[in-house]
């Protein structure tokens, strides 16, 4: 066990890629329990780590939203957000709030949010006069919505690997993805005055907010219609992210015209490239997964914490703050697999629903995904807008915190969480 935690460690801090790092870890494990003979099992735990359905929903939610943000359809919905919020002080950040929960209605990613707003809305709220650490900061915070609020590739990978109904928590995301929208509109209206916030002049305009909405109508029945599909029992999520790539295609190349050959053979490229590093590190954690089962470390892991505490309050508490400090330092997807199987069954022990305590866990995960110092979005931010980590990281504190306090919140009321699931069944 030792040697398999020195590996580990010492490769990621050496800076080798999380896949790699996650095999020869896996592997090192292997020939430590039995030799050469134990190593035959390592492409059988591969296949087997990837050789389920729902994960083919991953990479036609993400060619999705590709097709979206080329077609120009993502440009459409921030336009309406504008018309609806962009009168208030701090317009322009409240409409890249609100643009980010119609976003993520359609892809689920957190890092296509922050390329695609990083690549317009920030240069457009710099030229309104916001700082451009402050644009990236309110990015970065509503980038995590994306994958809070269905359809999240993260969901899909946790239901699929727990067992857990990937329709139950589809549902269950959408209050507390709206939640984190509401706290990070309330965080930038406290910061209005203090920070001189740009302001439009006049209030709402029913014009403008009519024809936006009518530009925009495509695109915002995509989600409601994956969604719909799913709750209803009429689609499985994978089923549902193929016609949304149908929908997307239909919309982004005959009605709009705004695709041509090119662009298609550009966005199956970068999204065999994104699911081919997503596939490598589910197919090598579960190298690593198998031997942590093999040997018990799950069972240890939850006994430590029980030892500690038998009160679940607590018990949750410790869940979250591992889940944000492994978070910091490794990437979501594999801390997810190689966790999840640890930590859901402890909260299984202190009688929360497997719906809820999986929320829970992703959303704390999404949240690591603006925290320093490998943040996804960050890096993705500060490549795109040319701006420094530490400056974007500096004017994040005040959604950072937020965000964690709806974490704590969404963790600790379960009937908030399971509502919508509730409502259809689920």
């Amino acid at each position: 066990m030792i040697i398999v935690a020195v590996t580990f460690f010492g490769l990621l801090f050496l800076g080798m890629p999380v896949g790699y790092v996650l095999g020869v870890a896996g592997l090192v494990g292997l020939l430590d329990m039995g030799g050469g003979r134990f190593l035959m099992m390592a492409p059988d735990r591969m296949f087997s780590g990837l050789d389920l359905f729902p994960f083919l929903a991953m990479p036609f939610f993400i060619l999705a939203g590709e097709i979206m943000n080329r077609s120009g359809i993502t440009m459409k919905l921030v336009n309406f957000a504008a018309a609806l919020v962009g009168w208030m002080r701090g317009g322009m950040a409240h409409s890249n709030m609100l643009a980010s929960v119609m976003f993520a209605g359609i892809t689920g990613a957190a890092t296509a949010d922050a390329a695609a707003f990083g690549n317009t809305l920030v240069p457009a709220m710099v030229k309104q006069g916001y700082s451009k650490p402050f644009a990236c900061a309110v990015t970065a915070a509503g980038s995590i919505i994306g994958p809070t609020i269905p359809p999240s590739t993260l969901m899909v990978m946790y239901g699929s690997i727990m067992g857990v109904s990937i329709s139950g928590l589809f549902a269950a995301g959408i209050l507390p993805g709206l939640l984190i929208c509401a706290i990070c509109m309330a965080i930038i209206a406290s910061l209005g005055k203090r920070l001189n916030l740009p302001k439009a002049e006049g209030g709402p305009r029913l014009s403008e907010i009519a024809i936006t909405f009518k530009e925009s109508f495509l695109a915002l029945v995509l989600p409601i219609f994956i969604l719909g599909s799913i709750l209803g029992g009429i689609a499985t999520p994978t089923e549902a992210a193929s016609i949304a790539v149908f929908y997307a295609l239909v919309v982004g190349g005959l009605v709009y015209r705004a695709l041509t050959w090119s662009d298609l053979y550009e966005m199956c490229v970068r999204t065999t490239r994104i699911t081919g590093v997503i596939f490598l590190i589910i197919a090598s954690a579960s190298i690593l997964g198998w031997w942590m089962t093999f040997n018990q470390i799950p069972q240890a892991i939850a006994e430590g914490f029980l030892s500690m505490s038998d009160d679940p309050n607590i018990i949750i508490a410790m869940i979250i703050l591992l889940l944000l400090f492994i978070g910091m330092f490794m990437d979501i997807n594999a801390t997810l697999i190689i966790l999840a199987p640890v930590l859901a069954p402890l909260t299984q022990h202190i009688g929360m629903d497997p719906v809820h305590a999986g929320i829970m866990i992703i959303l704390a995960l999404n949240i690591s995904l603006m925290t320093p110092p490998v943040g996804a979005c960050l890096f993705v931010l500060a490549s795109v807008t040319k701006e420094k980590v530490e400056n974007i990281t500096r004017a994040l504190w005040p959604f950072l915190l937020g965000e964690v306090l709806v974490l704590f919140v969404i963790a600790y009321w379960a009937d908030l969480t399971l509502a919508v699931p509730r409502m259809f069944g689920l």
